[in-house]
């Protein structure tokens, strides 16, 4: 046994040390590497974020933070909102304060100062920033009564500040951190200091009023990431200009696939090639899932109130809903499809051997968005699901709750997409017993565990009737994007009195399971656009070819090789404009055409096609039957 003034520490990698009492943080990781002294942040301390100098009194499980853990990730922001917070109130005395946390890839903090913030005002904020970093002020903690810090904030006129600790219990002991001549309010923890920081970038300035509420002030917020070493902030700034080149807003307008219009905000308007991408995407859509025994349906848009009543959308969702009248009688506008499906199950009886009934529909759905949240293709008010619903047997669920996560898993290989799961679980607003709960996630969770996934749990994240599997994608930058889900449902059956026939001659209450694979096909083109950047293969491309006439004689050859790959069909376009063939070619590269075909004098002689790839250029000149047999198995082979 311990000798009372030494405290056991168990390390992440299993191992126990012992360490006198009061040891601090900073000196277990002395103890642990030199190189994680230099690379230490803060620690987790039985699941408690702290910072290096607290001092162990008692047994704990240890985990030192770097700038490599997610947690370290967020102290190492933070502590940089904290400085720019400290630059930004030398170069403007006066302003007051607001909160400044650390968000994914950075952070921000809002301030209200006397006149809004400028471009040229950041460059001069971080000039400041590199004068806090080289004095390498330690970042200090101080606790604090209520009484205490209100005295401090109101003397300093730190109004947000007050405003906050008011609302806080009388008994409650406040603490800020120090650095220099910065004092904050915050609960910590922080890096050691700020000559810890290496790479900062402070990156725009936006309106954001005072704790997200219109009715209060308009402050100003300022963004930044800040990383360990330069190398990794210039990636990141990289990441961040790809992303705007592969913005699908622009790349939308400029290849002409979709707009969203003023007199529809959140609702959007697909071009005639926009709905050739989604039209291939839904004609494979439709493709693996008659292989795998779906019937597809289609619901109606509108339905009764009373439905939604009966499903438990109207208490839980109704904020999201529109309504309308009809006759009288209170409408909705469908947030989502699965009462639709139900009531296609419920129409006639089944046996138990006609189960599971596997029905998937590209469902349009309505929600209501604030306009402040609407984004391009990927936050719209208007989308269409690919949703399916599976009606099972209890002894069906492992089982069907694989071929899903194996379609998902078909379905993203396919795009080259990787991706992560999570499990969702019950959250806070939700229909149904505890004990319902438990047996469902139990289910999901042997599920992915017979399929050999790795898996994250987010707590209380799961839809109001039931957890859920959710399919976390990751793009060519780095990004996730959550896109498919699973979610097991004991309670719609239940709420809608679903039945079939068991062996026993008796009725029994079905399982059911709710899934998409795309999510949304206006989110998912959306992020197919920002993927290939607009480039897409030849599958999904809108136009696969154009034929190039290098001048007029050949116009008629060019046309002839055009109608030989429409009967084929291809998508080709001609392109006979009086142009010089390297402007052509430009131009078709633009566009982002897969296949340039030029015509010359030569091909006509010679009954060929000179052929360029998009990403690779010149691939010479062949015949079109062998051109056409080589871009139909690109085509068939689905080649991304």
């Amino acid at each position: 046994m311990a000798d009372i003034n030494e405290v056991r520490v168990s390390l992440p990698d299993g191992s126990v040390r012992e360490y006198p009492a009061g040891t601090s943080l900073w000196e277990v990781a002395g103890s642990i590497s030199p190189r994680l002294t230099r690379e230490a942040l803060a620690a987790m301390v039985d699941d408690r974020a702290v910072d290096l100098s607290y001092t162990l009194n008692r047994d704990s499980s240890v985990r030192i933070l770097t700038f490599a853990d997610e947690e370290g990730r967020r102290v190492y922001r933070h502590s940089t909102a904290h400085v720019m917070a400290q630059a930004v109130q030398r170069l403007f005395p006066g302003v007051k304060l607001a909160i400044g946390p650390a968000i994914t890839d950075g952070f921000y903090y809002d301030f209200d100062p006397s006149e809004p913030f400028t471009l040229d005002d950041l460059a001069a904020i971080e000039n400041e920033m590199e004068k806090i970093v080289k004095a390498d002020l330690p970042f200090e903690r101080y606790e604090f009564s209520r009484p205490e810090a209100l005295a401090r904030f109101k003397e300093s006129g730190q109004d947000y500040k007050v405003e906050l600790i008011k609302e806080l219990p009388e008994d409650e002991v406040l603490s800020c951190y120090r650095q220099g001549d910065f004092l904050d309010l915050c609960t910590g923890p922080h890096m050691p200091s700020t000559g810890r920081l290496k790479a900062v970038k402070l990156l725009n300035v936006a309106g954001a009023y005072w704790r997200g509420d219109e009715k209060n002030r308009m402050l100003q917020r300022i963004y930044g990431t800040s990383f360990p070493k330069k190398s990794m902030l210039d990636e990141y700034l990289f990441r961040i200009a790809e992303a705007k080149r592969r913005d699908h807003r622009k790349l939308g307008t400029e290849l002409d696939l979709f707009s969203i219009q003023d007199e529809g905000p959140g609702f959007v308007f697909f071009h005639p090639k926009g709905m050739v991408l989604r039209n291939e995407l839904e004609k494979f859509w439709r493709e693996e899932h008659r292989k795998r025994g779906y019937q597809e349906i289609r619901t109606p848009i509108i339905l009764n109130r009373a439905l939604w009543e009966q499903s438990g959308h109207w208490e839980h969702y109704r904020d999201n809903m529109y309504f309308t009248k009809i006759d009288g009688i209170d409408y909705a506008v469908k947030p989502m499809n699965c009462p639709g499906s139900i009531l296609i199950y419920k129409s006639r009886l089944h046996s138990y051997r006609d189960l599971p009934v596997r029905m998937g529909e590209l469902g349009l759905v309505h929600r209501h968005e604030l306009s402040g949240v609407l984004h391009g293709l990927m936050r719209v008010r208007c989308f269409t699901q690919d949703d399916a619903h599976i009606f099972m047997l209890p002894s069906q669920i492992k089982e069907e709750i694989i071929g899903v996560i194996d379609l998902v898993d078909d379905f993203y290989r396919v795009f080259g997409f990787p991706y992560r799961v999570e499990l969702s679980t019950k959250p806070q607003k939700a229909m149904g017993a505890g004990h319902i709960w438990e047996l469902a996630t139990g289910a999901l969770q042997e599920a992915l565990e017979a399929r050999g996934l790795d898996y994250k749990v987010n707590e209380g994240d799961g839809a109001f009737y039931g957890p859920k599997i959710d399919f976390h994608l990751e793009d060519c930058l780095g990004r996730t994007w959550q896109c498919g889900t699973i979610q097991l449902d004991f309670l719609m059956p239940e709420k809608f009195d679903l039945n079939y026939v068991g062996e026993d001659g008796q009725k029994h209450r079905p399982v059911m399971l709710h899934r998409v694979v795309f999510g949304s096909m206006e989110r998912f083109i959306g992020i197919l656009t920002e993927h290939f950047a607009g480039a897409f293969p030849a599958w999904l491309a809108p136009v696969q070819v154009r034929v190039l006439p290098i001048t007029d004689r050949q116009g008629e050859y060019a046309r002839s090789v055009v109608d030989k790959l429409l009967d084929r069909g291809i998508r080709v376009e001609l392109d006979a404009r009086n142009e010089k063939i390297g402007y052509k070619i430009r131009e078709a590269q633009a566009r982002k055409i897969p296949y340039m075909l030029v015509t010359g004098d030569k091909e006509v002689q010679n009954g060929t096609v000179a052929v360029r790839r998009r990403a690779q250029g010149d691939l010479g000149p062949m015949p079109l039957d062998r051109f056409e047999e080589m871009l139909q198995e690109e085509i068939n082979k689905k080649v991304c």
